[in-house]
């Protein structure tokens, strides 16, 4: 039987004069994917499962992984004309491991963007339904990774302290991190939150639907007037999804001991950069000055913490205290929009891409 899966099969290119390069600048687009048919085995060995895929993760860090180096040890960059990978959830309609059976929900950080696959069992975790109410997708956001990633990040990087009046800044807010990130914010103990992001759509969504205190838009109206309206006490904690001129304007702004969580740097990301990017020196001397803290924020150096974190997001979630939202796209053949879409900032929320609609085996 045949089934879909995406390769990649371009990097992303800029235009010089005389003639395209390959190199890490340049814009990721729905082109450089592309859709193949592939026949899988009729039999699987001993330790593996056959899997069916219904959702998909698109995210930031994948730009990296585009790259012929990723510049991450824990990323393994792409392979041209081979399948992509990235955050998947599926169920087993076979299995040959001892610990997985048919029916059950599985997901990986490196599942492959096929419809049906042949895994190994050893690479799978299980997830349970009842911990996201049958919503199986918030398992590749709020409930997932991404979670982790802002629960874990507020917890070890921003030290906030309930009863301290702490002003929390988180960019890229209405994002699958920033969106959660605020939120947690406030839960931890933050008495004021703002985000800011690029429409007025996600701004009226911060402050409406999600809680935060104030929304600035970086496209409309200059950053740092804005934020010394929103944030009249400077900034205590700063959840950095972004980068670039938007990060040095929070960080001008930025209080004596305060701390940024350097959770990602998208602006920068279609740029031949170091991770994490440096400063401008004005602003590395303001951050100098104030002994403001800028540590690389990696979750994967936490795993003892995701089982409790895991069910203190699910927690949340079921008192109504954590509201999540998803952007979904239907169809493997969307991965690449998709990707696209986020990376410009399509998404509100977590980017999903939904493969198959029955989550029956």
């Amino acid at each position: 039987r045949l089934h879909l899966r995406i390769v990649q099969f371009q990097r992303p290119t800029i235009q010089t004069t005389t003639q395209t390069v390959e190199r890490k600048n340049g814009n990721p687009v729905a082109e450089n994917f592309r859709v193949e048919e592939v026949s899988l085995p009729d039999t699987i060995n001993e330790g593996q499962v056959r899997v069916r895929t219904l959702y998909l993760s698109v995210d930031p860090y994948m730009r990296c992984k585009m790259n012929e180096e990723t510049g991450a040890d824990y990323l393994a960059p792409w392979q041209l004309a081979q399948v992509a990978d990235g955050g998947g959830l599926g169920v087993i309609e076979e299995s040959k491991h001892q610990k997985l059976a048919k029916g059950d929900f599985v997901t990986s950080f490196y599942w492959p963007w096929q419809t049906k696959a042949i895994l190994d069992g050893n690479g799978l975790e299980k997830v349970d339904p009842q911990l996201v109410d049958g919503h199986l997708s918030y398992f590749l956001g709020a409930i997932g990774m991404p979670g982790l990633t802002s629960l874990i990040g507020v917890q070890e990087k921003g030290h906030v302290s309930a009863g301290s009046n702490q002003t929390m800044v988180v960019s890229g807010a209405a994002g699958a991190c920033g969106s959660l990130a605020g939120q947690i914010g406030h839960l931890l103990g933050c008495s004021r939150v703002v985000g800011i992001c690029g429409t007025h759509e996600k701004c009226l969504f911060l402050t409406s639907e999600l809680g935060f205190d104030a929304a600035v838009n970086y496209k409309t109206g200059n950053v740092a007037e804005q934020l010394r309206e929103a944030c009249p006490d400077g900034v205590d904690v700063y959840f950095d999804n972004v980068g670039g001129d938007i990060s040095n304007a929070v960080i001008s702004q930025m209080n004596q001991n305060s701390h940024i969580i350097l959770c990602g740097q998208i602006s920068q990301y279609n740029k031949d950069v170091p991770y994490p990017p440096p400063l401008p020196p004005a602003v590395e001397a303001i951050q100098k000055e104030r002994n403001i803290t800028r540590e690389r924020f990696m979750v994967l150096n936490y795993k003892d913490r995701f089982e409790p974190g895991i069910l203190q997001l699910s927690q949340w979630f079921k008192e109504g205290k954590l509201k999540i939202k998803e952007t979904v796209a239907n169809g493997l053949e969307n991965m690449g929009v998709a990707f696209q879409s986020m990376m410009t900032g399509g998404n509100i929320g977590k980017q999903i891409v939904r493969i198959s609609e029955d989550s029956s085996p």
